[in-house]
């Protein structure tokens, strides 16, 4: 019996398709789904029969794990109870979108731990388990939804073409599944790109979607500093931070990118591509350091959700923060640990700019000390 195919982008109700996919695949039925890279053939992760009737449609051999497919980062933890910083930094920066993070699943809290053992043979066979967050609003929707992961592999036979579009699906694997969500062409049409972590190191598997040069720099350590404008506190803090990192370290300041270190600032109230201001640049240069090309940003979601640890001027800085962005507040500390404020200079003498900078410097010495750098 030839599948059930379902044109998400014709559909009168979105809702009905949505929950006409998770009733089937909580029936055991093997659906194609959209992602942003490509199709996908999914199965219920608690569904024993329907994943092994996966692993025959695809024709993969013993040893070769599929992925699974889950919520969220925040979810992902619940399967690997201890991801290394490294492991939350990119589960956090990468999803949902076109990577899937390979980690180490033998914590016994793990809930990969719960899935029966045909299961896991099929999804962590040697201890380590794919795992990936979709960037797509029908897989999103269909996770939400249901009880539990996917187990998801791409919508081909092993070895032959990615399937791009349903018509690739259904003449690939067609007369094999039981539903195709059809949704147009994948964003991307490439597969996602395949990032094995051990510890604070990875190894890329697969290069796919996102390059060996952004996922560099999406493994990169980075330290966000915030104060009002971004003009004068922040951007002064941002010079010193990155001087005293290149010191710690033994390099030039324009070598901290590429030893996977990134220093940024950012304003709650700060207009975009503004200068630093003349103060600011005047005391920076006393101290050897450069403001004069500085462009000023307001704080966003990217770079909250981007950021290790963000640091404030004052504790209204860190409450605004907070209070936007409550998942960041584990990551978000005022600059100065005894929780005093450093005082915004704007509208005073140099000498003022020049007391800031030092208040600057004498608290970033602190914080530094309890971060552990790893470069990569």
């Amino acid at each position: 019996m030839p599948p059930v195919v379902i044109d998400v982008r014709a559909a009168e109700d979105y809702r009905d398709v949505v929950h006409r996919t998770v009733q089937a695949l909580a029936e055991g039925k093997l659906v194609a789904l959209p992602t942003e890279t490509v199709y996908g053939l999914a199965a219920s992760a608690l569904d024993e029969r329907a994943v092994a009737r996966l692993v025959e449609v695809k024709g993969r051999k013993a040893g070769h794990p599929m992925a699974l497919a889950v919520k969220s980062a925040e979810e992902a933890f619940d399967y690997i109870p201890e991801m290394s910083r490294l492991a939350q930094r990119l589960a956090r920066r990468c999803w949902p979108g076109p990577v899937t993070l390979v980690v180490s699943d033998t914590h016994q809290d793990s809930l990969i731990r719960r899935l029966s053992a045909k299961v896991r043979q099929a999804v962590s066979p040697e201890g380590a388990v794919g795992l990936r967050v979709p960037d797509h609003q029908v897989i999103l929707d269909v996770l939400r939804m249901l009880t539990g992961p996917l187990v998801l592999s791409s919508a081909n036979l092993t070895g032959h073409s990615d399937a791009v579009t349903a018509e690739d699906v259904l003449e690939a694997v067609g007369e094999k599944i039981d539903m195709v969500l059809d949704d147009g062409p994948c964003r991307f049409g490439r597969p996602s790109s395949v990032v094995h972590l051990k510890g604070d190191r990875y190894e890329i598997l697969r290069l796919g979607v996102v390059s060996e040069k952004t996922l560099r720099r999406l493994a990169s350590m980075a330290i966000l500093l915030v104060c009002t404008g971004n003009t004068c506190r922040s951007p002064m803090a941002e010079a010193i931070c990155r001087d005293m990192l290149a010191k710690r370290l033994g390099c030039e300041i324009d070598e901290l990118d590429r030893r996977g270190i990134i220093v940024m600032s950012a304003g709650i109230a700060a207009m975009m591509g503004g200068s630093a201001s003349t103060e600011a640049v005047q005391v920076a240069a006393e101290m050897g350091l450069y403001l004069d090309d500085h462009g000023t940003q307001p704080i966003s979601e990217p770079l909250v959700r981007h950021a290790d640890v963000v640091y404030t001027m004052t504790r209204s800085h860190r409450e605004a923060i907070t209070a936007r962005w409550p998942e960041a507040a584990e990551r978000t500390r005022q600059l100065c640990r005894d929780g005093s404020d450093i005082p915004d200079p704007i509208g005073g003498p140099v000498e003022r700019y020049r007391q800031c900078a030092v208040q600057i410097r004498t608290a970033l010495e602190k914080r530094l000390d309890e971060l552990d750098i790893v470069t990569i």
